[in-house]
């Protein structure tokens, strides 16, 4: 895997705010409703550089939806959101990149898959397509057809598409879900490296353990609404809220 890039005072690039003209994003009284349900309601939170932040709650709190809310995929019903004080722009948006529970691939070769993305940022090299692959263990299937990779490696050609983009804020919406545990290590390591050369991290999981693994801070959210914003050793150790301890414990969440 990459390693982190250091400057000439020793720190990390993850240290030293690469992403500081984009973010902190201060999301305030955001609300969303569909099919006369408000799904996310009143949420206001605000994130920074640096951390990487894991998204947690039972399913149907709002986590996804969030996530697209941020990327733009989606626009609120009311509420305001803003990258660095600016409202989320083309700019903005092109340094991010998000990652689905399901791969989204072209019908098309791993390579022509990489390509495609590289072109788009008219950075079209096959040197560059060959570290991204390398990096993500699937330089051998260059020449493979996308869908006829096992699911794990589809997932990690979703992240090698993404990361592609030279993402400054990478979007993760539950990638790891149903593969094996050889695949989730792989792909928790492609994510800590994307940590380690800057990128901000924002990241959905029901699972706990890779939570632990991954977390420096937990957005725990409920109904819409963020009960906790916490350092994730002090939120597994002792969560604030009564419905972030049963969902630790397993309980249904009231």
């Amino acid at each position: 895997m990459l390693e982190a890039t250091v400057n000439l005072t020793g720190q990390s690039v993850a240290d030293t705010g690469r992403t500081a003209d984009v973010l902190p994003v201060d999301i305030s009284d955001l609300v969303f409703e569909a099919g006369g349900k408000r799904l996310i309601d009143g949420l206001t939170l605000q994130l920074a550089a640096g951390p990487r932040t894991i998204i947690m709650g039972p399913n149907g709190a709002g986590k996804s939806l969030l996530l697209r809310l941020l990327h733009g995929m989606i626009a609120p019903t009311s509420g305001d959101i803003r990258w660095c004080g600016m409202p989320l722009s083309e700019d903005i948006r092109k340094r991010q990149a998000m990652v689905f529970q399901s791969p989204v691939l072209l019908r098309r070769s791993v390579a022509a898959n990489v390509d495609f993305v590289l072109k788009l940022r008219g950075k079209d090299s096959a040197t560059r397509r060959l570290e991204i692959l390398d990096h993500v263990g699937l330089s051998g299937h260059a020449d493979q057809a996308a869908r006829l990779l096992s699911g794990g490696e589809q997932q990690r050609l979703a992240l090698a598409r993404a990361l592609a983009l030279d993402p400054e804020v990478l979007f993760l919406d539950e990638p790891t879900v149903s593969l094996d545990p050889a695949s989730v290590q792989m792909i928790e390591d492609i994510i800590q490296a994307a940590h380690r050369r800057g990128t901000k991290i924002i990241f959905v999981t029901h699972d706990i353990g890779q939570a632990k693994r991954l977390a420096d801070e937990i957005v725990f959210v409920h109904r819409g609404r963020v009960l906790e914003q916490t350092p994730a050793s002090r939120f597994f150790d002792a969560p604030d809220s009564e419905q972030a301890r049963d969902y630790l414990a397993g309980r249904i969440i009231l």
